[in-house]
């Protein structure tokens, strides 16, 4: 079987994806992409490897804190899923990888909403 020398993942794509996640969750009072008092980080990586069936892997590393400052707290999330034992530029690829997106984020805001007092903003 031949090798696969790319696999895209647009970068928007998984910015739109974890924004619209993160709204539709209300771990915050609002989520986007402008400055705000806190700012979240998130630097994710997408792998796959074949033995029969494909393996596609996701690692999330992430930064919470006031945006003029140096973080709060990092986190770290790392999920795989399995895909098709054949691979096409369909749901066969997409499926899994939307499954392992949605399981990292449902982690991370889990570490996160656990941590929230850390993210309180003092009254003055």
């Amino acid at each position: 079987m031949p090798g696969i020398a790319l696999l895209e993942w647009p970068a928007q794509d998984f910015r739109s994806a974890a924004i619209d996640y993160i709204q539709s969750r209300q771990t915050f009072a609002s989520a986007g992409d402008k400055p705000a008092d806190l700012t979240l980080t998130v630097k994710a990586w997408l792998t796959m490897r074949s033995r029969g069936n494909y393996r596609y892997s996701l690692r999330l590393e992430s930064a919470l804190g006031p945006t003029e400052n140096s973080p709060i707290k990092s986190y770290l999330v790392e999920k795989e899923t399995v895909g098709s034992s054949v691979r096409w530029i369909t749901a066969s690829d997409q499926s899994p990888i939307v499954e392992a997106v949605q399981a990292a984020l449902d982690d991370l805001l889990s570490q996160i909403e656990a941590d929230h007092l850390l993210y309180r903003k003092e009254p003055h």
